[in-house]
């Protein structure tokens, strides 16, 4: 796996607002509405951009995903075709441009579940999260030919033997990427990561849609339905590699201890909704195994998040790559497999 090189975003540019403006306007006419005023910045990445857009029937949203992230426009546009109700209402997608024109979908939960600690949420949440995933996987294979990133177990050694080829990548040697043994190691450990692979199977729990960044500020409430948005570190995988992000959300975002009862709880509400695969102590061994195979992944998704920076300019997330590989490392060590 070669250096993914750097594209700058699109929007970057000067002509471009003006043209997805127009583009957006377009959208609208056939519903009888149109943009009243100038596009309004709301939140800004190298590797998506969303606007505020004021149009004469109320405000909409418009989302402009890199090209390396441009994925989340299929897997919006199917949820919006297959499950409307867990995403904001869909106006218009343009696949080739990666723009999501989009209604208001609710309230963040982020300042209810961490400000006002009303943890019940995500007692609602993990079910229902657990059932789109089960509803979703007969579509796994709509979604890898519509380009959503592959990270089934079966393509993952492959994954992680190429990622480990790209030293710009891990920053072997610098201060905040992998030192040379730290290497050595992790190559050393391809075998054991193509064994976790293929184990997370050993129950037949089929691979479906992974949010990947599934936590409360990627959530929505609207009246008493939660809607799910920011899919674009999604991917089509295990469904456990899910979890350990979510709880590692809520572990901070909470201030708990790793061990918290709360946690463990939400861990099993998820696992419970698949217990047609295997018992509850089945389903927490193999999300054990997943969790390694999660730190792998987030790696993968930031090597591509970060293609949209310019070299040197990373920041506070130069380190996202190898520390998910340090994290990986250091839980294989932790069991005696390193």
């Amino acid at each position: 796996m070669t250096a993914i090189p750097y594209t700058p975003a699109p929007w970057t540019a000067a002509a471009w607002l003006p043209q997805v403006t127009a583009w957006a306007d377009a959208q609208l006419a056939p519903h009888g509405q149109r943009i009243t005023d100038a596009l309004e910045p709301a939140r800004m990445s190298p590797w998506s951009a969303l606007w505020r857009v004021p149009t004469s029937g109320g405000v909409l949203w418009l989302k402009a995903c890199a090209p390396t992230m441009r994925h989340e426009v299929a897997v919006l546009s199917l949820l919006s075709r297959v499950r409307p109700d867990v995403v904001p209402p869909i106006w218009a997608v343009e696949p080739g441009q990666g723009l999501i024109l989009m209604g208001d979908g609710g309230e963040l939960l982020r300042p209810r579940t961490r400000g006002a600690r009303e943890v019940e949420h995500w007692t609602h949440i993990f079910p229902r999260y657990a059932r789109l995933q089960q509803e979703l996987a007969p579509y796994a294979g709509e979604l890898l030919a519509a380009g959503v990133m592959d990270r089934r177990p079966a393509a993952l050694p492959a994954l992680y033997d190429a990622l480990l080829a790209d030293e710009a990548a891990l920053a072997i040697g610098a201060a905040h990427g992998l030192t040379p043994a730290e290497h050595a190691d992790l190559r050393a450990l391809s075998p054991t990561f193509a064994e976790r692979c293929v184990y997370v199977d050993v129950l037949g729990i089929p691979v479906t849609v992974d949010h990947s960044d599934f936590h409360d500020a990627n959530i929505l409430l609207d009246g008493g339905e939660y809607r799910f948005i920011d899919w674009g570190d999604a991917c089509v995988a295990h469904p456990f590699l899910t979890l350990p992000v979510a709880l590692r959300s809520i572990t901070y975002g909470l201030g708990l201890e790793a061990g918290d009862p709360f946690l463990a709880e939400l861990r099993d509400l998820y696992l419970a909704q698949w217990l047609d695969y295997g018992t509850l102590d089945e389903l927490r061994d193999v999300l054990s195994i997943a969790e390694r195979l999660t730190m792998v992944n987030r790696a993968l998704t930031w090597r591509r998040a970060l293609a949209t920076v310019p070299p040197g300019e990373e920041g506070e997330d130069a380190d996202a790559v190898p520390g998910w590989l340090q994290e990986y490392l250091a839980a294989e060590r932790a069991s005696g497999a390193g």
